[in-house]
């Protein structure tokens, strides 16, 4: 189902006046990837996206800061942000969440500019910042206040300090994990190679090369299959080099250390011992710079949490920060 305002005249499929919006009832039957062309069509002749529907999954967009913004709501409880690095939990991946977290929490997920469903404005310079003020300016669309912001694997973590920091009504706690107060120069180097990687030798490069970056050898070892290829690692991203672009200079633009201290939000910061990309060297900075922060040692996990001892032991340490708030 789909709702569409087409120049300030709301009407259905059937031509049935419903004060409401156009309703197209056959939208669930179309893939995904046929959805994004039909968007940009009913956008190029003046229509408004509203929400569209596929299944049982709600799919809204809500025009936020400047373009439009896919998004998701899953789960009963109070509200939660959960984000990610360069990809998404949405369209059928909130299995990906950690496990439980739907069960206790109405947990919020989003595609982030120029990937999946969400559109973007290029003439707008990307930033960290930037990211965070979509976020902030969708609660207040939702009417989330006070949420558990849990942000991992990179720059969903960087976003959230900039979330807390801005708006500190809005964050009721906050958990960091593969997080970096400022790029230091080997980060920076690394990410921009990432992008060197995919604008030059293609999306399949920079997957291999990111997910043996990103994952322990005995974990990519055994599943490199179902990492690499069509459904796999990072995968928003195949097709989307303008977005990575502009994720990776977000990311290498990122600094919040002026910021530290007027943080107030009690932080969870975990520290993968063996991420090679965002380890302790990264994100001990923040907990040591946060006013309010708790540090915990994950001393066998790479950049991505991976096999079900791992995604145990980091449900335990997030479970009983979120409850102690």
């Amino acid at each position: 189902q789909m709702c569409i305002r087409d120049r300030g005249k709301l009407l259905s499929e059937r031509n049935e006046f419903e004060g409401a919006a156009y309703r197209f009832n056959r939208i669930n039957q179309l893939l995904i990837p046929n959805i994004q062309k039909l968007l940009a069509g009913f956008r190029e002749s003046g229509s408004e996206v509203i929400y569209i529907t596929q299944g049982d999954y709600a799919m809204p967009v809500a025009h936020i800061n400047g373009h439009n913004m896919y998004y998701e709501v899953h789960g009963e409880g109070p509200p939660a942000v959960y984000i990610g690095g360069w990809d998404t939990f949405c369209h059928g991946r909130s299995h990906f969440l950690a496990r439980g977290m739907t069960d206790n929490y109405s947990t919020l997920i989003i595609d982030y500019r120029g990937i999946g469903e969400s559109d973007d404005d290029l003439s707008m310079t990307p930033s960290t910042e930037l990211f965070a003020d979509d976020i902030a300016a969708l609660l207040d669309h939702l009417n989330m206040k006070s949420v558990y912001f849990v942000g991992l694997v990179g720059m969903g973590a960087c976003i959230g300090q900039w979330v807390a920091f801005k708006r500190p009504d809005l964050v009721r706690c906050m958990v960091n994990m593969g997080c970096w107060t400022w790029a230091d120069p080997m980060l920076s180097d690394q990410l921009q190679s990432f992008g060197d990687i995919h604008e030059h030798a293609g999306f399949a490069a920079f997957q291999a090369m990111v997910a043996s970056y990103s994952f322990r050898p005995d974990y990519y070892n055994v599943n490199r299959e179902k990492l690499l290829g069509p459904g796999g690692v990072w995968g928003s991203l195949e097709g989307r080099l303008p977005a990575h672009l502009r994720f990776i200079q977000a990311c290498r633009g990122h600094d919040i250390r002026p910021h530290l201290k007027d943080i107030a939000a009690p932080t969870l910061v975990l520290h993968a011992g063996q991420d090679i990309i965002t380890g302790p060297r990264t994100t001990m900075p923040l907990e040591e710079g946060l006013p309010n922060s708790t540090g915990v040692m994950m001393e066998e996990v790479a950049h991505v949490v991976a096999g079900k001892d791992e995604k145990i032991a980091f449900c335990d340490i997030l479970f009983d920060f979120l409850q102690k708030h």
